[in-house]
């Protein structure tokens, strides 16, 4: 249905006068729990959103059964809670504290600041579900954990949740992997195996992570486990969303914060971000901006330069979003986002130089991301309707010192005196629609579908030049490539409480892709120039089966079958023309085996949420590099994985929380490709066997609104392989990152100071960083940022 058609249902929505829609009877059962988590339940249930329920505490007992319309429900839920409700409108609820008596002003108990174990409300199954009552290994963090935590963009999150790694080769260049399933470190033409989502549209294909800064945003989700029955293609190990705050349409608010560190032997840092939300019309339309500048200082030297604190970084970025309420069943969110990044250096360095680098060419990165979105929800005759369209520009540049490429030397006969320079630029545009119908209410049968659609154009040309002693420049290989990709697909799912407490669910989806390639290359004698076109489209379906157990006490226990996959493609990159063996690469599939549990104990104090699985993936496609350092995709063969994950949470009364989490994995790899590598590696690379986290909370009220919060965060990465091939033996890992702070907050300023990497530690993170000597000289990557300390100060109002 296209978006035109959407809007002008839900004008005839408004015309027809569904403001009586708090008034409709919902069928509710919420077993006995707290004031909080029943408010959620009813938000899930009935279809729609509650605002503040932290404001009712963690306490209360509160339990519901039958059918009543919004209001009844509220008052019955909240009969004796500290807290009251005001329905906004039909599809919007707003807890507030009950107001305090005349008189001083009491102290806050510490169980009333924001803890770790909550229960949230995520979309990341692309309708509203607590996040215990998915069949699926679904985390997330909230906004005021990721404050909390410091974490101010995605590399600094990843510990804070099971089974989340990322690569380190640097700001917007790395790539995530979820539950230890690697297609390897590399990048290249072969899709990302995690899909990251800025709010409801996809933001990635075979680029590297935007690396988007975290400001003024709700939660972090992440679904572990192949997606691509709802997400399609990309989601091959899950989905990393990142939800913004939207516009409120009743009252404005605003927030400033700023940031200064300083780094051992490095340059300072600093950070300024800030976000205004203004209602236009209250009740009815409201813009929210939000801004942010960061300067990561460098602190790498170059042995040959001798220049200092080469690798620093500057992010600019921001957004803008408009919320338009189309009477009290449709709602319109426009969504405008961009961000700036620039890279002065890369940040490996050399153990021969000392720990330092030592390179005759800067080897910077750019990173632009420019992002425009609509989406429409609303009620169309019963029926919940959401359609969404997005438009995403992402360039991304990196240059590359192939002074050290001893093939192209060779090949090409130039002097060892001249420097080698490789640049890479790459261009992506994707529109993106996906139309969502799911059924409203929570009764025992729903169902969902879905049809979505994407095209995008990448654009990747890419040179190598030689500069000889005397500054003359020559071009000895030029590839100006272009790749078209349309994929469609219908989608859908359906639930069924076939017996109290038993629900099974089955979905699928059902998609096209197509992938046309066109390729103009340039090579210098004795190379060989060519051109070319080529296309090809892959078909298929991909289903999802899950059976969950419910108990009266809020627990549950799952099994869940689901699959993921991504299209084949095309190599073009040589210095000669490609073996037909190794000319194109196929699909991949995996088929994701899982068995789970998510329970609370003692009152809903502790959460503890654990997954175990088994996955088998087909064909798996993995981006490599030649000897020459130019870049391919092959499948290498097939693998087995084995897991086993586990979250668990504690909050005590008197202001501590703490949550852990860890992964447990082994892979070993079968049928392997021996056209690609004479000898493989049997695990997959990148990924250790054991990886985990901690964060611990410690809130404590002092005078007034005063509180003092100390917040430490720790994550573990064990050790793991660079590469499928075995005749590249680095290691890397066996590392941890830490992260302590101590804050004095208000409910209107808040003051921090904090240490990241407290013991300095100087492990290697990635062994790897230029792809035209990492095979012959020994990377590393600077083991994380050296010992830094900090200042933060922030206010709202």
């Amino acid at each position: 249905m296209p978006l035109w058609a959407l809007l002008a249902g839900g004008f005839a929505a408004c015309a027809a006068g569904s403001a009586g829609a708090a008034d409709a009877r919902v069928r509710v059962s919420i077993s006995p729990k707290s004031y909080a988590d029943a408010l959620i339940d009813l938000g899930v249930q009935a279809n729609i959103s509650i605002v503040g329920t932290s404001a009712c505490g963690r306490g209360g007992r509160a339990e519901l059964s039958g059918r009543f319309t919004v209001d009844e429900a509220l008052e019955r839920l909240l009969d004796g809670a500290p807290c009251r409700f005001r329905i906004v409108d039909a599809r919007t609820v707003r807890i507030t504290p009950e107001p305090q008596p005349s008189g001083p002003r009491p102290v806050r108990r510490p169980a009333d600041q924001p803890m770790l174990v909550s229960e949230l409300v995520v979309t990341a199954a692309k309708r509203p579900a607590s996040l215990d009552r998915l069949p699926a290994g679904v985390s997330a963090i909230s906004r005021e954990q990721a404050a909390l935590t410091g974490a101010a963009d995605v590399g600094q999150t990843v510990g804070q949740v099971a089974g989340v790694l990322t690569t380190n080769l640097g700001p917007g260049r790395d790539k995530l992997l979820i539950r230890a399933l690697s297609d390897g470190t590399f990048t290249g033409r072969a899709r990302s195996t995690v899909s990251t989502y800025l709010d409801q549209a996809p933001i990635n294909y075979n680029a590297p992570d935007p690396d988007l800064r975290l400001v003024d945003i709700e939660r972090v989700e992440v679904v572990r486990g192949p997606q691509g029955a709802l997400y399609g293609s990309g989601a091959l190990s899950g989905i990393y969303r990142i939800v913004t705050r939207k516009p409120d349409l009743d009252a404005p608010a605003g927030g400033l914060a700023a940031t200064l560190a300083a780094t051992k032997g490095g340059d300072p840092s600093r950070e300024v971000e800030g976000y205004l939300s203004l209602p236009l019309a209250t009740g009815r339309a409201a813009i929210r901006l939000a801004a942010y500048h960061d300067r990561r200082g460098g602190y790498l030297d170059d042995a040959l330069s001798g220049e200092s604190n080469l690798d620093s970084t500057v992010r600019n970025g921001g957004r803008a979003a408009l919320r338009l309420r189309l009477g009290d069943a449709w709602e319109l969110d426009a969504l405008a986002a961009t961000q700036h990044l620039r890279s002065r250096d890369a940040q490996y360095a050399y153990p021969a130089y000392g720990g330092q680098r030592a390179n005759r060419i800067r080897e910077g990165h750019d990173n632009d991301f420019d992002h425009a979105a609509l989406t429409l929800t609303g009620d169309l005759d019963g029926v919940g309707v959401s359609s969404s369209t997005a438009y995403v520009r992402h360039t991304y540049t990196s240059q590359y010192d192939a002074s050290d490429a001893v093939e192209f030397y060779n090949f090409f006969r130039r002097p060892r005196g001249d420097a080698g320079a490789y640049l890479e630029n790459t261009r992506v545009s994707m529109l993106v629609e996906d139309l969502v119908l799911r059924s409203r209410g929570d009764g025992r049968f729903g169902w969902l579908a879905g049809a979505f659609g994407s095209v995008s154009l990448e654009r990747s040309p890419s040179f190598v030049e030689f500069v000889s002693a005397t500054g003359d420049r020559t071009v000895v290989y030029r590839e100006a490539r272009k790749d078209r990709q349309a994929e469609l697909a219908v989608y859908g799912e359906g639930r069924y409480e076939f017996a109290p407490g038993w629900t099974a669910t089955v979905g699928g989806r059902l998609f096209e892709t197509r992938v046309r390639t066109s390729n103009d290359l340039r090579v210098l004698a004795p190379g060989v120039s060519r051109v070319g076109a080529w296309e090809r489209t892959f078909q298929g379906f991909s289903p999802k089966l899950s059976l969950q157990r419910e108990f009266g006490d809020g627990n549950m226990v799952y099994a869940l079958i689901s699959e993921g996959y991504r299209p084949g493609g095309f190599n073009t990159a040589g210095l000669q023309p490609i073996r037909p063996a190794r000319f194109g690469f196929r699909p991949d599939r995996l088929r994701n085996f899982e068995a789970g549990a998510k329970l609370r104990f003692f009152d809903g104090r502790m959460a503890l949420r654990a997954a175990s699985y088994y996955d088998e993936w087909a064909n798996i496609q993995t981006d490599q590099y030649r000897l020459t350092g130019l870049a391919y995709t092959a499948n290498v063969g097939d693998a087995r994985v084995y897991g086993l994950e586990t979250e668990v949470g504690y909050d005590w009364d008197f202001g501590l929380s703490v949550q852990a989490n860890v992964l447990v994995a082994d892979s070993r790899l079968d049928d392997p490709n021996m056209d690609f590598a004479t000898r493989l590696n049997t695990a997959l690379p990148g990924v250790p066997k054991t990886s985990g986290g901690l964060v611990a909370v410690y809130q404590r009220p002092l005078t007034g609104d005063l509180v003092l919060r100390l917040a430490g965060e720790a994550s573990y990465v064990g050790a793991s392989l660079l590469s499928f091939d075995a005749t590249l033996q680095p290691r890397m890992g066996d590392f941890v990152r830490a992260r302590l702070s101590a804050e004095l907050a208000t409910d209107v300023w808040s003051a921090a100071v904090f240490v990241s990497n407290p013991l300095d530690d100087a492990s290697d993170t990635f062994a790897y960083g230029n792809p035209f000597s990492y095979r012959t000289i020994r990377q590393v990557t600077t083991p994380q940022r050296p010992r830094t300390l900090g200042v933060r100060l922030s206010a709202a109002f």
